[in-house]
């Protein structure tokens, strides 16, 4: 099975510096200068998408089919934000991750989120597909 070579307890970090473009006030999901919502789930799910790309085979790759997180505290501007994705189940082509973020002080978010394994030309095809 394509998924075979993820297995639970697998981790991948991805990080970056909040800066004025990833505030809520410069995305439009919020009206003040610090880490946006959309940009700490983003941070999650490349963590994950890039940990199971890394497992599976070259004509496959993963889509994100779901995402419940908590924003639960505030980063300002010039702090770096660390997200971190880990396995918990592999449900045939289903992976299901636990994700967290933190920013060098305290754990600013976590949840759970959910990717699939897909043929890339098949799905790509199909959306396509929807043009008509």
């Amino acid at each position: 099975m394509e998924t075979e070579k993820i297995k639970v307890g697998m981790k991948r970090e991805a990080s970056e510096e909040v800066v004025e473009g990833n505030t809520a006030l410069a995305m439009g999901s919020g009206s003040l200068p610090v880490y946006a919502t959309p940009a700490m789930t983003c941070l999650m799910e490349k963590a994950a998408a890039e940990l199971a790309e890394e497992c599976l085979p070259e004509e496959w790759t993963s889509v994100g089919i779901a995402l419940d997180v908590q924003h639960k505290a505030a980063t300002p501007v010039g702090m770096k934000v660390c997200a971190e994705a880990e396995v918990t189940a592999v449900e045939g082509r289903k992976i299901v991750f636990a994700v967290r973020a933190f920013d060098g002080k305290e754990e600013i978010g976590s949840g759970t989120h959910q990717r699939f394994a897909v043929l890339r030309e098949k799905f790509l095809a199909k959306a396509q597909g929807k043009k008509g």
